[in-house]
């Protein structure tokens, strides 16, 4: 199924044996538009770090409970890589994140999760076994966070039209179809779905997303419709 990842603000975590506190932002892969680490806030329990979780560690989302299972226990995400919370999650950190916990990359291969479509966790191997990951790629930017998107502008083909509100994410990829959309003063508060492919640029530095679609287009798309390019003929 499909959800808004704003419904997972806040949901809280839990590990094979205990909770380990909430979910409180998401980071996408703004190439590829699959979510690649959730950011957990553990409260008083791990206080000082930033803790990431992959995708390969999700278990079932209780939508009812605002829950998300973890398939791992607490010691284990107590002992992984700490990430800096003041600088962008590097590939040197990933290498190191997922050697640790024994998962196949996502960056080698060609499917979305690079041994195939679908983040599933694999039995850890034994330390003497885990291959070697070879030459460290340079740093890897396409990383964002969710939150920060939210909020921009959506840049139309002839001008400004609405701003993000989110993203529409599945919980089996956990890849990202559509962009949640607000689009401004014809809805004022209802949503419409823009699609992840029709998006050209992200720019964070001004805050906004450019779209192959017309103010039109977009002002032509009903309440929780997916935005589509209309020919004159459809007009």
């Amino acid at each position: 199924m499909s959800y808004k990842t704003k419904n997972f603000y806040g949901a809280k975590l839990g590990a094979l044996d205990g909770d380990i506190g909430h979910i409180k932002d998401f980071y996408f892969d703004d190439s590829s538009w699959v979510i690649r680490y959730l950011i957990a806030d553990t409260g008083s329990w791990l206080t000082g770090r930033q803790v990431l979780l992959s995708p390969h560690s999700f278990g079932k989302w209780d939508e009812d409970a605002k829950l998300l299972h973890i398939n791992l226990r607490k010691k284990q995400i107590e002992n992984s890589p700490a990430s800096d919370t003041h600088r962008p999650v590097s590939r040197q950190y990933e290498i190191e994140f997922y050697q640790y916990y024994g998962w196949p990359t996502y960056w080698e291969g060609t499917g979305i999760w690079g041994i195939g479509g679908m983040p599933v966790a694999v039995p850890p191997p034994a330390m003497a076994d885990r291959p070697k990951m070879g030459k460290v790629p340079r740093e890897d930017r396409h990383l964002r966070s969710t939150k920060a998107v939210a909020g921009c502008v959506i840049q139309a083909e002839d001008g400004e039209m609405g701003h993000v509100t989110g993203f529409l994410v599945d919980d089996k990829q956990w890849s990202i179809h559509d962009l949640v959309v607000e689009a401004g003063k014809w809805y004022s508060g209802k949503e419409i779905l823009i699609p992840a492919a029709k998006v050209n640029r992200i720019n964070y530095e001004e805050l906004a997303v450019s779209v192959a679609l017309s103010q039109d287009d977009i002002r032509r798309t009903t309440e929780n419709e997916v935005a589509h390019h209309r020919t004159e003929s459809s007009r």
